[in-house]
């Protein structure tokens, strides 16, 4: 899941960031990233709260950048879609606390996540949605 919404919202991001100032509807963005409408004001009513984008209805309205393409990180989209939640998960079973494996395997997975999304995140704090726009 997280994967897939880092796309979607840095795609939505990179988009805005590339029109900066105006306003795009979300049947615009959804085909720019050939998805469902509904999927995309999903992601931009989480935007919104965020405070990274404004929105103004009527014939003109959509949604535009409001915070410097310059000032958004790469790493500060992946933990706003990553939220509370590790970039890997553990299994939705409850393992045999009575074997050696079972009994820790989820702390130490924990672990291993938590040091996973670290470096994650140490990666992507270095490029600024900005950079990432001028690739395009």
């Amino acid at each position: 899941m997280i994967k897939s919404r880092f796309a979607i919202v840095t795609h939505i991001l990179t988009l805005l960031a590339s029109v900066e100032g105006e306003y795009l509807s979300s049947n615009i963005i959804a085909g720019s990233i050939n998805i469902n409408p509904v999927l995309v004001r999903k992601e931009l009513a989480e935007l919104k709260k965020q405070h990274l984008i404004e929105s103004k209805e009527g014939k003109h309205g959509g949604v535009r950048l409001i915070k410097s393409a310059k000032n958004i990180s790469l790493s500060e989209i992946f933990k706003l879609v990553k939220g509370e939640n590790y970039t890997l998960g553990l299994a939705k079973n409850e393992p045999n606390p009575n074997c050696p494996i079972g009994k820790k395997i989820n702390q130490n997975l924990t672990d291993l996540y938590k040091t996973i999304d670290n470096n994650i995140e140490e990666t992507l704090k270095n490029t600024t949605l900005e950079t990432f726009k001028n690739q395009f």
